[in-house]
């Protein structure tokens, strides 16, 4: 089979390996799309020869990509048929446990108390690729309502802005402040707009921001050419918002989403790496403010995020703006490197 590889130094490589076989455990998916993702980056800037600092194990050459969506063709011996068979159509959860722990029994292996095992597209090889294997409890069954596409889109980055959501307990009484209008801040803004939330969209990007607009945000603020702070008082009389979603790792963004909200305001983290500082009295005890944290979301979340999408009619596929095959790696990567598009896809 063909897989893509990361090899460093903003380069990628489609390079050949055998045909994976089923463990008792797993299935062997024939892949039809597989999406990008922002932590893709990552890898594919990490100099030649460094670790990416992902704190696992790494070993190489490993196929990249972590938003599966396809087909079974192949099941192990000890995976029961209303798990996986042929012929189903699934998305996969990325993240690889022990599967008899509390947070891998609930649903969540990124969290397995023994430690992550695997990491698709890390530490094992992943989606980029035309054949894909991974273990069986992590398979999610994709509804016929939905595209393989859109299976790739909730399969990662979208799957990870409603986990979220539903952290901060979203609901239609609330107005929020998503911060970062990247593909999963605009798929925040999809799914929170869709649930009745008045969604105020952030971000430098005016090509971003319109797209914003697009997906449901009721007002959109570029930081860069207006005080934020000010703005979202204007539009809630004074008080700011009840919730807060920062996608955009950056420290200025993330202290720009915790100020964003009035007292009692919640706030969730999503983008990985970097530090911030805040001023704990003003920012937070004299504002009785709640800082969260949410690491992508469950298996359980997937199945119930497709089903959601299914009754809403919700555009998930609408978040890509391009589609490549997997010999034009390179320019793929090159393209999103530049984060100015939205987000793409590979198709098989």
């Amino acid at each position: 089979m063909r897989g893509l590889v990361f090899v460093g130094s903003r380069e990628v490589d489609l390079q050949i390996f055998p045909d994976p076989s089923p463990g008792p455990k797993d299935v062997v998916i024939e892949m039809k799309a597989s999406g990008m993702c922002g932590s893709d980056l990552k890898l594919y800037r990490t100099p030649k020869g460094e670790d990416p600092g992902f704190g696992l194990k790494l070993a190489g050459p490993i196929v990249g990509g972590h938003e599966p969506c396809g087909i079974v063709v192949a099941v192990g011996s000890a995976v029961d048929p209303r798990q996986a068979k042929a012929g189903d159509r699934v998305m996969v959860h990325h993240a690889q446990g022990c599967e008899t722990c509390r947070n891998c029994r609930g649903g969540w292996p990124q969290m397995c108390d023994n430690g992550v095992e695997d990491i698709y597209g890390i530490t094992t090889h992943g989606s980029h690729s035309d054949y894909f294997r991974a273990t069986a409890a992590n398979i999610v069954k994709l509804p016929d309502e939905l595209s393989f596409v859109t299976g790739a889109a909730l399969a990662c980055g979208t799957g990870t802005a409603y986990g979220a959501l539903r952290r901060l307990e979203a609901t239609g009484r609330d107005t929020i402040a998503v911060v970062g209008q990247g593909p999963v801040g605009l798929s925040a803004t999809m799914i929170a707009a869709s649930m009745g939330v008045r969604v105020i969209a952030l971000d430098i990007s005016p090509e971003r921001l319109s797209r914003a607009k697009d997906f449901g945000a009721a007002f959109v603020i570029n930081p860069a050419q207006e005080d934020a702070p000010a703005v979202i008082k204007d539009l809630t009389h004074g008080l700011g918002t009840e919730l807060a979603l920062d996608t955009s790792g950056s420290p200025p963004g993330r202290l720009l989403a915790v100020r964003s909200t009035g007292a009692w305001g919640r706030t969730c983290f999503l983008g990985e790496g970097n530090e911030m500082t805040v001023d704990v009295s003003s920012d937070l005890l004299r504002k009785q403010r709640t800082l969260m944290g949410s690491w992508s979301f469950s298996v359980m979340g997937l199945g119930d995020l497709a089903r959601m999408v299914v009754e809403k009619n919700l555009p998930v596929e609408s978040l890509f703006t391009d589609r490549w095959k997997l010999e034009q790696g390179n320019e793929a990567y090159s393209v999103f490197d530049t984060q100015t598009h939205g987000k793409g896809v590979f198709l098989m």
